[in-house]
């Protein structure tokens, strides 16, 4: 008895749409790696540039690489999660790792400390945007820690502007 046809699958025409800002919605898992950084700036270049956010381009770059070095360093798993997404005229930059709350308070503490310093440069980044960062304990099932950046668009570009570079 010959096999049954496998059914077409339903066929979508293809959409010649321009990326635009509101459409960044941008997921990445990444090895806890040293090279993860720079594979994570990279993405988020050609991400921005495709989406024509070229002028928010300095801060977000310093803000995906010092997320995202930060959970290369403190994961415990061997990859993290980067998310950037687009919204109400803002970059939302999201990285988790599986970095779980201390439950001793002095640990905890010292561990929130020592994060808190390696993300220095991503707190001058964010006040010189008028963003705002942070972390805390993850919301995903498999717990961890969640950090994120959140740059408005009209201060990032005046930010990238003062340097001078496009």
């Amino acid at each position: 008895m010959p096999m049954p046809r496998c059914p077409l699958a339903p066929t979508f025409p293809a959409d010649f749409t321009a990326p635009v800002p509101e459409t960044v919605s941008y997921s990445l898992t990444l090895p806890a790696a040293l090279a993860s950084p720079a594979l994570a700036r990279a993405t988020t270049r050609e991400v921005l540039k495709a989406h024509d956010l070229h002028d928010m381009l300095d801060p977000a770059l310093q803000a995906v690489g010092e997320l995202t070095a930060v959970a290369a360093q403190f994961t415990e798993s061997a990859d993290f999660y980067l998310s950037l997404r687009y919204r109400a005229n803002t970059l939302r930059v999201i990285v988790y790792d599986n970095h779980p709350r201390h439950a001793q308070p002095h640990l905890a503490t010292a561990c929130d400390t020592r994060r808190r310093a390696a993300l220095r440069l991503l707190a001058c980044v964010c006040r010189a945007c008028d963003g705002d960062w942070g972390f805390g304990e993850s919301r995903e099932p498999g717990g961890g820690t969640r950090m994120w950046a959140r740059l408005p668009r009209r201060s990032a570009a005046a930010y990238g502007a003062a340097t001078g570079r496009e």
